[in-house]
């Protein structure tokens, strides 16, 4: 009977491997949606920026926008999300720099200007190349701000798990690769996937001040996952619970999300 079934499962355990190996080689571009044409920039916004590329420990060429406020306390260290590239958040940049912060942000290898391909382990380095570029230009770590939206969450939770920062910020942020798995694709194995991207278990190691912003009806990264992450999460910490979907909550909750940051830039301080 095995005998005779042997082709049968010949062909399933191809099949079962083929998909794995399909799996595992396209991983990436099922997580990275880089864009590369830069289609603004903040100059176009009435905005004094600096054009810069720095490079990573790997020898890949990165390029970032230094935008400077004259009145600012802290710079904020902006990872972006999983798609488009820097001038695709030239609206938040806007926000943020009217909170009288400096504004650095960085596009990961593959993303607009950036060299190289995109990865999980070029998240965390490209994170920490742009982190040491700001220290090396005399800005103090003390006054570093990490911000993280949605990917770049994780990719700023991992630094602030081993660098020192002035405080976290992060918005629709997920607890884990292996829990996205899940939601995205209940019917397979989380194991299978080779992305981790495991922010629950460093966060636990983040002592600092930390605000993490979801929204009720985030569609992508479910409100569950935040919440989750928040209770992995040490003292002192803040959980904001904002309306409007994973990409639009940011223009949904504006006013909302303006007074609650300044709140706690001001509780930074102290």
């Amino acid at each position: 009977m095995l005998l005779k079934n042997m082709p049968q499962l010949l062909f399933l355990v191809i099949f079962l491997v083929a998909g794995f190996l399909f799996l595992r080689y396209f991983e990436n571009h099922f997580i990275f949606y880089p864009t590369k044409e830069v289609q603004i920039f903040p100059k176009d916004r009435g905005l004094d920026f600096e054009d810069i590329f720095f490079k990573t420990n790997d020898t890949i060429k990165l390029n970032a926008w230094f935008i400077p406020s004259p009145k600012a306390k802290f710079t904020i260290l902006f990872c972006h999300g999983n798609a488009g590239n820097i001038s695709h958040r030239l609206e938040k940049i806007l926000f943020l720099h009217s909170l009288s912060c400096n504004v650095f942000i960085f596009d990961y290898r593959g993303y607009g200007l950036s060299k190289g391909r995109p990865s999980e382990k070029g998240l965390y380095l490209d994170t920490r190349a742009a982190y040491e570029y700001l220290v090396s230009r005399g800005i103090k770590q003390e006054e570093i701000i990490g911000y993280g939206e949605s990917i770049g969450s994780a990719a700023i939770i991992d630094l602030a798990s081993t660098q020192p920062i002035a405080a976290l910020i992060t918005e629709g942020a997920f607890s884990s690769g292996k829990d996205m798995a899940r939601n995205a694709f209940p019917f397979l194995p989380y194991w299978i996937f080779s992305l981790r991207l495991d922010s629950e278990r460093k966060i636990k190691s983040v002592k600092i001040h930390k605000l993490l912003i979801h929204s009720l009806n985030d569609e992508i990264v479910p409100f569950e996952m935040g919440s989750k992450l928040y209770n992995a999460a040490p003292e002192p910490k803040e959980f904001l619970k904002v309306q409007g979907g994973h990409n639009s909550c940011f223009f949904d909750s504006q006013e909302l999300l303006k007074e609650k940051m300044s709140e706690f830039l001001a509780k930074v301080v102290k």
